[in-house]
């Protein structure tokens, strides 16, 4: 299992809390009872931490005019927006929301070129909540793709327990559908906006996968 190379020392000072506190639950607490179902909390929440901050081998979905899911989740918004940053015009925003319990590292939507980033630090509000899009911290990433030349953005955001977020963007790069393009910390959202013409494949309350659902086909 391959493990985020930007979560290791996350990961490890969760193994040494955990460590910790199950040697003192040993040493100080006499009742057996208690202190065995402390220790077995402690090690499911390794384990859910582990599995938390996994970068999954997934297949890629769709064709090469498709886009695909940044990461895995549920849809909440799906309607037509304007977007005044990168595509400069009416399109389709869709967003994806992630849950504690998702993994939470992240994938490039389409093949093309980043011919867009910026970071925004922000606050952290409800990640889906609608001002979050805006006044959250956020990495905004545009791409032109490779197929047709279309523009699509898409904006990794911070929510009330993501306080860390990675983003391999940077201007000029070429990205190929499907690898990995950073990860957010704990609970977030992902925002895609998809020109007009883009055929939307997903409605809101769908289950989507990283990689493997295709959200739209330009």
């Amino acid at each position: 299992m391959k493990i985020d190379r930007d979560s290791i020392g996350s990961l490890a000072l969760v193994y040494a809390i955990c460590l910790v506190l199950g040697f003192l639950a040993l040493r100080f607490i006499p009742l057996q009872w208690v202190a065995w179902p402390l220790i077995a909390l402690l090690l499911w929440f390794c384990i859910w931490q582990t599995a938390f901050f996994r970068v999954p081998d997934r297949k890629r979905g769709g064709g090469p005019r498709s886009v695909t899911s940044v990461a895995d989740g549920r849809v909440v918004i799906v309607e037509k927006v304007y977007e005044p940053e990168f595509l400069k015009s009416e399109c389709i925003q869709i967003s994806v929301y992630m849950n504690f319990f998702d993994v939470h590292a992240n994938f490039w939507p389409a093949n093309g070129e980043v011919s867009y980033y910026h970071y925004y630090p922000g606050k952290h509000f409800l990640a889906f909540a609608p001002k979050a899009s805006e006044e959250n911290e956020h990495s905004c990433i545009g791409i032109r793709t490779s197929a047709g030349g279309e523009k699509i953005l898409f904006k990794q955001l911070a929510g009330v327990f993501a306080r860390r977020i990675v983003c391999y963007a940077r201007d000029g790069v070429s990205v190929s559908r499907g690898d990995q393009c950073g990860i957010i910390k704990f609970g977030s959202r992902i925002d895609l906006f998809v020109p007009l013409s883009a055929e939307v494949k997903v409605k809101v309350g769908d289950a989507v996968r990283a990689c493997e659902t295709v959200l739209a086909e330009l």
